[in-house]
């Protein structure tokens, strides 16, 4: 009886096949002890910046987001598989994120509970924290998250009493805005009346200084100095105004103020109001870290300075390098004319950072020239609230919570000539259809022949 020999080419077969098999268990292997993805899309749509990777980094324990959102919306659809979708970019890199679906109109008594006013809306909780959002990117998402990771419950005070720009007002002078951007933050705002309170309490970790419309007393004037004696920490937004009494706290400073508001011709430009500063360009620094938004200061005034070896002294913020400082009303109407002999020409520092050492801690001190670029109707343009944020960040030692500065998306926009159309579709209509004919009938020919 012949034995039935497998031939050459099953043997082949059959080795090729355990081959396959044992490469494919070695690679889920390898998959499964080192994950690694590769973001293809060109504005990598489907990874996250390193600053909100670091942001998950931060956060060790469950986080959970509650969405509120129907099933579908009006405009956008299937809202949930969007947000669902987005989320799981951040599942990616931390695994006890938590989503749960909300249906506002069949539980509204959750709605209410959790003060929710639209559709896709969400709560955000970590560490007994919780942050509410009312639109979801990828900036949102991170500083609430960064928020939750550093919930110290920093105390905020501002200078009341004197017709201050108030941190929890709705009026548009006010910087309402800007507190309650920092109240999601993990930050807490209080009013300081220093007629009343013997001295700026020692658990605040900031005292803002806007400008005020009536003279202080000597006694509260003293204790605003005694703050900065103890080393205690400052915001000053100073208007192009008269100080009103705060003349001591500037001489303490060394700060030197010109009078007259900035007239920068690029505002002008740019179809704003000429008295309005733009700045672009910013010195390095850990608040203007990688800061690249372009900011607006309506009405602002320059900041000069004098020789100080106190201090230790940082340029946050210049503007017009063709501008001017005016005394001189400006009016819209007005046209633009630099008089030599009175106003004095750009470039201007608008913000300076002040530092030094005190009872063996860093104190630090900013000021700005004007507040109006943090007002309810002016915090809006540009980078001008991320700004704020940033310099309130680094004045309570939070550089952790420097703001996430929004993806930069490319241009993906193809613009072309009504030429170019024609010629593309000329060649989709006729001449690739034609093509395809003749190299049909070329192949046919010869296979007749």
């Amino acid at each position: 009886m012949k034995s039935i020999r497998p031939s050459p080419f099953l043997l082949k077969n059959i080795a090729f096949t355990v081959l396959l098999v044992v490469a494919a268990v070695a690679l889920y292997q390898l998959a499964a002890r080192i994950p690694a993805q590769w973001d293809m899309t060109q504005a990598n749509l489907n990874s996250l910046e390193p600053s909100s990777i670091s942001a998950l980094n931060l956060l060790h324990g469950e986080v959970k987001i509650t969405v509120y959102a129907t099933e579908q919306d009006a405009k956008q659809g299937d809202l949930r598989r969007l947000i669902r979708k987005f989320i799981s970019i951040y599942q990616g890199y931390k695994s006890d994120i938590t989503l749960t679906f909300v249906d506002p109109l069949k539980e509204p008594d959750a709605m209410r509970k959790a003060a929710i006013q639209n559709n896709g809306e969400m709560v955000v909780e970590f560490g007994g924290h919780s942050a509410h959002l009312t639109s979801l990117n990828e900036q949102t998402l991170s500083s609430a998250l960064l928020g939750l990771a550093h919930s110290k419950d920093e105390l905020l005070m501002y200078l009341d009493g004197h017709g201050e720009r108030k941190l929890d007002g709705m009026a548009n002078h006010d910087l309402g805005d800007l507190g309650r951007k920092l109240q999601q933050n993990g930050y807490r705002i209080g009013s300081l009346d220093l007629t009343l309170a013997q001295d700026v309490p020692s658990n605040a970790s900031l005292l803002v200084l806007t400008h005020p419309q009536t003279h202080l007393l000597q006694g509260e004037v003293a204790k605003i100095l005694r703050h900065i004696d103890n080393g205690g920490n400052l915001l000053w937004l100073i208007d192009a105004e008269p100080l009103r009494g705060l003349e001591p706290v500037a001489e303490k400073l060394g700060l030197m103020l010109s009078p007259g508001i900035i007239i920068d011709p690029a505002s002008q430009d740019m179809n704003a109001p000429a008295n309005w500063a733009l700045s672009a360009g910013y010195p390095p620094h850990p608040v203007t870290f990688n800061f690249n938004l372009i900011t607006v200061f309506p009405f602002a005034r320059a900041l000069g300075s004098e020789e100080n070896s106190v201090w230790e002294r940082h340029t946050l913020v210049e503007t017009a390098p063709r501008g001017w400082v005016s005394s001189n009303e400006f009016k819209p109407s007005d046209k633009l004319h630099m008089d030599k002999n009175h106003d004095i020409p750009g470039p201007f520092n608008l913000a300076v950072a002040l530092q030094r050492n005190v009872n063996n801690k860093e104190q630090r001190i900013i000021i700005v020239g004007g507040a109006s670029f943090l007002a309810n109707a002016y915090s809006g343009n540009g980078g001008n609230l991320d700004l704020g944020i940033n310099m309130v960040n680094w004045l309570s030692n939070e550089e952790a919570l420097i703001t996430i500065q929004p993806r930069a998306i490319r241009d993906g926009t193809i613009a072309l000539s009504t030429r170019a159309l024609s010629i593309i579709s000329i060649s989709l209509v006729i001449v690739i259809p034609l093509l395809l004919f003749i190299a049909g009938g070329i192949q046919w020919w010869r296979r007749r022949n």
